[in-house]
């Protein structure tokens, strides 16, 4: 994408005129108008190609523009085709079903949230994606959460706060790597130094959840047996089950790559399922594509949580990641990005500006684009310059990347990441926003540490 040049030499002021009218448009569509993310964004492209056509331009080159985005954006397209099969693969194998089950065993409701929050940091660590922890673990927590009678925004808040520490903190995950290696610094040093913004983060998310969040009434284990009973009528509760979600893990922690790991997992799931039920081809075919489907009357009550996954299910999340990186092309290609990113550039002359800019940089990408990946590059490319002029150790600008950019993702409504996991979780992101401390604590502690100076770091002395 920044081999792309811009059609118009765009002046700043009204860079920053386009894009706040943009913004508003777009949080007026979607929350007070309640249009699904995928109309505000192609009315904010129609919108922007009739502004691009008025200044002169061509709608070939503006077409090629959004073409060579959306190009860039190919890999989470076909990222979410694997994970709608892996996610039927886990529910017909079992493999969702019997961690629910053991879930309602393990899990007081008492400290559900705090569970929530803590198992999915261990699991996200551990596979190193946070949409892959959603579809998995965080699903199955939230059918623990139907079943406690748990207030489901706050069990997404908790969830998508634990899936997006371990998205940030492990060596496994792409915008980690993205992160340190856009600024040239290696992966563990990167990780080393996003604890001191990322474990009192933590630390303070931890605390708010076990004495902020209420808990859950005891008497409501009575609804907990009787969900468990069902699940085990299903007769996809097996031990073995578990083998598939075993597998990821483990081909996720020897640094296998995410679609060939999620491949063998369906293998896998495949596999179990032949075990306990002899599924026919035809069968087996519309499972992957419309999703597992739990049929019968007996089990009307947890069907709606065991039915998931398959192609289908990820359409409405790839059409956006498709528009979404259309915008973002569209955006370059009239210049207002690049105006807009050096205007940020000139104003920097010290490191609370530029940990401020970086980040705003980072945020503004996510809600522009709605694309995690973007707004590392973007302000990783833009702002490495500025860190080596004011001194200031490389290892500062990654951490702030992921501190503004990975982890906020998920609370914008229309980006790649709030889409999916609202659809996953059948939760609105406004919803489950407040609950996601672990997010936005990430964002204000970088802030107050660029302001201060706090375990910012100088460049060595060569």
């Amino acid at each position: 994408m920044f081999a792309f040049k811009s059609l118009l030499d765009m002046p700043r002021l009204e860079a920053a005129a386009v894009a706040a009218a943009l913004i508003a448009a777009l949080g007026y569509a979607i929350i007070a108008l309640g249009w699904l993310p995928h109309m505000a964004v192609l009315t904010a492209i129609v919108a922007l190609l009739f502004y691009g056509l008025a200044r002169g331009l061509k709608y070939t080159d503006m077409q090629n523009g959004m073409i060579g985005a959306v190009g860039q954006g190919m890999g989470a397209v076909y990222l979410f085709f694997f994970i709608g099969l892996m996610v039927s693969a886990l529910m017909m194998s079992g493999a969702i079903p019997t961690l629910m089950y053991y879930g309602f065993g393990l899990i007081s409701p008492t400290y559900f949230y705090f569970s929530a929050f803590a198992l999915c940091s261990v699991i996200g660590v551990a596979i190193g994606s946070s949409l892959t922890t959603c579809a998995t673990v965080g699903v199955a927590f939230m059918g623990m959460a139907t079943a406690f009678h748990a207030d489901l925004a706050m069990t997404a808040g908790a969830v998508v706060s634990g899936a997006f520490f371990g998205d940030k903190m492990s060596p496994l995950s792409d915008t980690t790597g993205i992160a340190a290696s856009i600024v040239g610094i290696d992966l563990f040093e990167h990780i080393k130094n996003m604890m001191y913004t990322t474990v009192p983060a933590w630390l303070i998310s931890a605390a708010l959840m076990l004495w902020l969040l209420p808990n859950v009434a005891a008497n409501d284990l009575n609804s907990v047996e009787l969900f468990r009973s069902q699940l085990e009528a299903t007769g996809l509760v097996h031990g073995y089950a578990l083998i598939p979600f075993v597998l990821l893990v483990v081909l996720a922690l020897l640094r296998v790559n995410a679609v060939v790991a999620m491949l063998f997992t369906v293998v896998a799931g495949i596999a179990v399922t032949y075990f306990h039920s002899s599924p026919d081809l035809k069968q087996l075919g519309a499972w992957f594509y419309s999703g597992y489907k739990l049929e019968g009357d007996a089990y009307k009550d947890i069907a709606r949580l065991i039915s998931r996954g398959g192609l289908e299910s990820m359409f409405f999340t790839q059409t956006i990641v498709i528009l979404g990186m259309s915008l973002g092309g569209l955006l370059f290609s009239l210049g207002v990005i690049p105006a807009l990113l050096d205007a940020v550039r000139l104003l920097l002359t010290n490191a609370a500006r530029a940990t401020s800019s970086v980040a705003a940089t980072a945020v503004g990408v996510n809600f522009l684009v709605g694309e995690q990946y973007l707004s590392i590059l973007l302000a990783g490319e833009t702002f490495k310059p500025v860190y080596d002029k004011l001194g200031l150790h490389t290892r500062n600008l990654s951490r702030t990347l992921e501190d503004a950019g990975t982890v906020i993702n998920p609370l914008v409504p229309w980006s790649v990441c709030g889409v999916f996991i609202s659809q996953a979780f059948g939760v609105a992101v406004w919803d489950y926003l407040p609950y996601a401390f672990f997010c936005y604590l990430c964002l204000i502690l970088t802030l107050l540490f660029g302001w201060t100076g706090l375990t910012l770091s100088k460049k060595e002395a060569v």
